[in-house]
């Protein structure tokens, strides 16, 4: 009986970086005293020695980040096919070697979309115009109190925006009964889409589908943001802050359930309500 060959699995460093700074302010009456801010560095990709891009980040997970950007972009089509991430500080550079690549890394990178993403993002390629072949399934459904355990599981958090402030967060969470969800992800960078892509790194490589989960982000729903979101399957995008045009229009075509302005008990629906259970009590 023949037995099947093990999953490869991924060489990853564990590169570590202080994520906040202590310094020296004055306030409004000239009074001396500490406070703390965020780090920001570069970190430049090099896939297979080409490089790729620049990324400013918090580096709080800059292995997760570097998959799941070559994940959202395109550029490798499996994590199967990653063979190491190394990730030097003292360089700023992560470099990451594959098993085998079937990708036109000339023919994605040859057209460039500047985002609305924190600190400029890039999209490679016909992204938006690739959005046509995704429409999520209908289903499944999250109660309202599911939607309130959310917003409160985040602001009760422990974070570093809390500290320093200048952080986005994005989070996963996946449904647990019928009022409850569990975190699974909780990712914090400079910016938005940083997290977002480092959430999208992890699950790549726990093989985990977004058929069933939902997604918060701090950030405003963006193109970019919707685009992550649908690639990686999760019907539910939640913010605490508000949507575009053409995210809402990109949700509509790819049949997301956006939720914006999270906060406390309140919310509001933008696109594809039906997914929303609504207590009996509201009605």
């Amino acid at each position: 009986m023949s037995q099947e060959s093990p999953k490869p699995t991924i060489q990853m460093s564990c590169a570590s970086v202080p994520l906040v700074h202590e310094v020296e302010v004055l306030d409004e009456a000239g009074r001396c005293k500490l406070t703390h801010i965020p780090g920001e560095r570069p970190l430049t990709i090099y896939l297979d020695k080409r490089e790729v891009v620049t990324l400013m980040t918090l580096g709080s997970a800059p292995e997760a980040l570097v998959l799941g950007y070559l994940r959202n972009q395109r550029l490798v089509e499996s994590p199967d096919d990653i063979e190491s991430i190394q990730v030097d500080w003292e360089t700023d550079s992560a470099a990451v070697k594959t098993r085998r690549s079937t990708v036109d890394i000339d023919a994605l990178t040859s057209k460039r979309v500047v985002t609305t993403g924190c600190g400029q993002g890039t999209m490679f390629g016909g992204l938006i115009e690739e959005m046509a072949e995704i429409r999520l399934p209908d289903g499944p459904q999250l109660t309202q109190e599911a939607i309130i355990a959310l917003v409160e599981g985040v602001r009760v958090h422990d974070t570093i925006y809390k500290k320093s402030g200048s952080v986005h967060a994005c989070a996963v969470f996946e449904r647990e009964g019928e009022q409850g969800v569990r975190l699974l992800h909780f990712i914090e960078d400079v910016g938005r889409h940083n997290a977002v892509d480092s959430i999208s790194g992890l699950m790549w490589l726990a093989n985990r589908p977004g058929k069933d989960l939902i997604f918060f982000t701090t950030g405003r729903l963006t193109s970019e943001m919707v685009i992550k979101g649908a690639q990686m399957g999760i019907p539910f995008l939640l913010t605490r802050s508000g949507v575009t045009l053409m995210g809402l229009e990109l949700a509509r075509k790819t049949n997301l359930t956006i939720l914006s302005r999270c906060s406390g008990k309140h919310f509001e629906i933008y696109n594809a309500p039906e997914r929303v259970v609504f207590s009996p009590k509201t009605q």
